[in-house]
């Protein structure tokens, strides 16, 4: 253990962090106020924080609020120059409720949450390929969005439509309306409805055509940076690149941050949580952890139909009483698994870059 003559010197820091300016608040190892201060969200003002906290004592670590959004610079900084940071949760509004809100209050408790031990968790750092696999899937995630929109819009657009056109597309499936309403050549008179409702069709068509392209690059893309990060991971049953790219978006670049296969299955909420009370003995399900890679598991619906080995193991569990949403839970924790491993996650010896490839 630590004695008091070691630890005496050193500080632990907060930071409340917002898209112009940070709030930064210090703890001496015994968790007394040391002071707090607001610093800009520039380079700069990343220093300044920095030689501030270390005005007061040796900076042990430092907790901060939004390490994914706005506090990613200053997290970039601190580690860059080799501080500790863990990444803290915002207080529950019981807690404001209770003692307030303000940034410096935010600040302490981030600091303290830092210093307990309860902030634990080591953010990603953001600067390597699974950070591109994040950007490509964002816009990629947006072009679908809108993609389905104007399907929908254009959609309403036949159903509130002349009659007749609406009979002449009413049997056609989706590929077939989107390039028959691609093709539409409407005369200049927009004052009849009809030729603006053709208008209308054919921008949403020709919208729906350059969007479905911009998938299909971005999934060739996605599809390009998987391979070179994890490439045996798009040999699993049922994961293609959105399924891998969301796995290693939640894990981060910094791989190496995950202690365990426990440690990653808490990570994708497939681990279920105890629920046993008396003579009961049995887990709930885990609505925790990050629900983009929990969603991910749900490859498992498609192995349920095509893969021999799930198949096989769904009739088993079936005949043991189980039912069908608790079979599902027990296969995404063996998919987490079966990931784990995958990635090799499990062997420490290796570096960070070299933990998401495989030789």
């Amino acid at each position: 253990m630590t004695s008091m003559a070691t630890t005496a010197g050193f500080v632990t820091g907060g930071v409340d962090t917002h898209g112009h300016t940070h709030h930064a608040a210090v703890l001496d190892y015994i968790g007394r106020q040391l002071g707090d201060q607001e610093f800009p969200t520039s380079p700069a003002g990343y220093r300044a924080l920095l030689q501030w906290m270390s005005g007061h004592g040796v900076v042990d670590r430092v907790g901060v609020e939004g390490t994914g959004t706005y506090g990613v610079g200053l997290a970039r900084h601190l580690r860059e120059a080799g501080v500790h940071v863990v990444e803290v949760d915002r207080p529950d509004r019981r807690a404001r409720r209770a003692q307030g809100n303000s940034d410096p209050l935010d600040a302490y408790s981030a600091a303290r949450a830092a210093l307990s031990g309860r902030a634990s968790v080591v953010p990603k750092v953001r600067d390597g390929k699974v950070e591109a696999i994040r950007a490509i899937r964002v816009a990629r995630s947006s072009a679908v969005k809108a993609r389905t929109q104007a399907t929908n819009q254009l959609k309403a657009l036949i159903v509130t439509g002349s009659p007749g056109f609406r009979q002449q597309l009413r049997h056609l499936s989706t590929p077939l309306i989107i390039t028959h309403c691609a093709r539409l050549r409407p005369s200049p008179d927009l004052g009849d409805p009809e030729q603006a409702t053709k208008t209308a069709l054919r921008r949403l068509a020709r919208r729906h055509q350059q969007l479905s392209e911009e998938i299909t690059e971005a999934d060739r893309e996605l599809h390009q940076l998987v391979r070179d990060v994890a490439p045996a991971l798009l040999d699993l049953p049922g994961v293609g690149p959105e399924v891998a790219g969301q796995v290693l978006i939640s894990i981060g670049d910094n791989a190496d941050r995950l202690k365990s296969e426990a440690a990653f299955a808490h990570l994708c909420g497939a681990a279920p949580i105890p629920a046993s009370s008396g003579r009961t003995h049995r887990h709930r399900l885990n609505r925790g952890g990050d629900r983009g890679a929990n969603n991910a598991l749900y490859v498992v619906l498609g192995r349920m139909r095509h893969h021999a080995r799930t198949r096989a193991y769904l009739e088993r569990r079936t005949h043991e009483g189980l039912a069908k949403p608790e079979i599902i839970r027990c296969l995404k924790r063996y998919v987490a698994r079966e990931i784990y491993h995958t990635l090799n996650l499990a062997t420490p010896a290796k570096k960070p870059e070299q933990l998401l490839a495989r030789p």
